[in-house]
């Protein structure tokens, strides 16, 4: 694949915070960046060369993108694949729009991860009101999904019994869904993968992750799992990445369960909530990774620098006032990310902090006290 070298312009579907820090990535890299996206506070767009506002299938907005970036990625899975189809007839574009579309759906994303022979928690599909007329007693307790466009705990809701199924797949709209059993987990970890093509693959240290109320809330890395644990969960990342011929940087989310048994939750085509700690704790971070694989050139080195515990940082912190920064800029080994994102409320992700430290346990407790300030100022 022909490199692409600094000063070429990039394309970036999507102006949110991972767009954000990608354009902060490949800018600092020497690149320029156009980001395409409505919004017109667009965190991502203030900071790109370039601010295309305009919807994510606008012809005349992707044309422009296709004629003046050398090549174009995106930051969340949602943006239409078609979008990315066009795209690709006139630029470089990664990830591919069929990898993208198998993370737009959870029926097409576990059938294919079965498919490439990698364990799954059991589900069934549920596109209709007859699919809940089977035996449902082997998935529940279980969870049900909306197969498309839920994200951070949205479109779920946890059932017991057929009648309990029956309601929430009416209170979902009857909309497509996946039933999935409800697993006894020890701990969930993730691990980023960054391929620009066979032979060019590595993976980052594996996370451990916590979530309060389906949104990611902490992400301690190692991870405090057995080193057994965590090359298999790398290897089968890199063995589902292999099978996509995935191009570009790919989240891959683990339930562990007891015996240590592993089974992929669900994909991410992009960087990840999780993978924020390699901004601060890696040679190489997330997003340079994103840089790097779109312009063909190998990834760098995802060498840990220290122990790193990553919190989240919601609206719900934000009052009257901006919460009191002084009580973490005070600390010389936290470091604030925040998103620039202008309007503050309950449950939107404004920025992260990253704790660095010697021990993980030490450093856990760090940064749960840091989190405990912001909240009760």
């Amino acid at each position: 694949m022909k490199h692409i070298l600094p000063n070429a312009m990039l394309g970036m579907l999507g102006g949110g915070q991972l767009g954000r820090m990608f354009t902060i990535a490949a800018r600092a890299m020497g690149y320029r960046v156009t980001v395409l996206d409505p919004d017109p506070e667009s965190p991502a767009g203030g900071l790109a060369d370039v601010h295309l506002r305009a919807a994510y299938d606008d012809p005349a907005a992707l044309d422009e993108l296709a004629a003046t970036c050398a090549a174009v990625t995106t930051e969340f899975e949602n943006v239409p694949a078609e979008s990315l189809r066009r795209l690709a007839e006139r630029t470089r574009v990664s990830p591919s729009a069929d990898s993208v579309s198998i993370a737009q759906d959870r029926i097409a994303e576990k059938r294919y991860i079965a498919g490439a022979g990698l364990a799954v928690a059991p589900f069934l599909a549920i596109e209709t009101a007859q699919d809940l007329e089977q035996d449902l007693s082997g998935h529940l307790p279980g969870i049900l999904k909306l197969a498309r466009l839920g994200y951070d705990g949205k479109g779920q809701i946890r059932v017991a019994t057929v009648e309990e199924t029956q309601a929430a797949f009416a209170q979902l709209g009857q909309k497509p869904c996946v039933l999935e059993r409800r697993l006894n987990l020890k701990t969930e970890v993730s691990v980023i993968v960054a391929r620009t093509g066979p032979g060019e693959t590595t993976t980052f240290p594996v996370a451990e992750n916590q979530h309060e109320a389906g949104i990611l809330d902490i992400s301690i890395v190692p991870a405090r799992v057995a080193p057994a644990v965590a090359q298999r969960a790398r290897d089968m990342a890199l063995q589902l990445a292999e099978a996509m011929d995935y191009r570009g940087v790919l989240a891959v989310e683990f339930f562990v369960l007891g015996g240590d048994e592993l089974v992929i939750n669900e994909i991410a085509p992009r960087p990840h909530n999780s993978g924020h700690y390699t901004l601060d704790a890696c040679i190489n971070d997330q997003f340079e990774q994103q840089v790097r694989t779109l312009c063909g050139l190998p990834p760098g080195s995802t060498r840990l620098l220290s122990p790193v515990v990553m919190v989240n940082l919601l609206g719900d912190i934000w009052r009257d006032d901006e919460p009191a920064w002084d009580k973490l800029l005070s600390l010389p080994n936290a470091k604030l990310h925040l998103y620039g994102k202008k309007t503050a409320r309950i449950g939107r992700k404004m920025g992260h902090f990253n704790v660095l430290g010697d021990a993980v346990d030490s450093t856990l407790a760090q940064a749960l006290e840091l989190k405990r300030m912001l909240q009760n100022p």
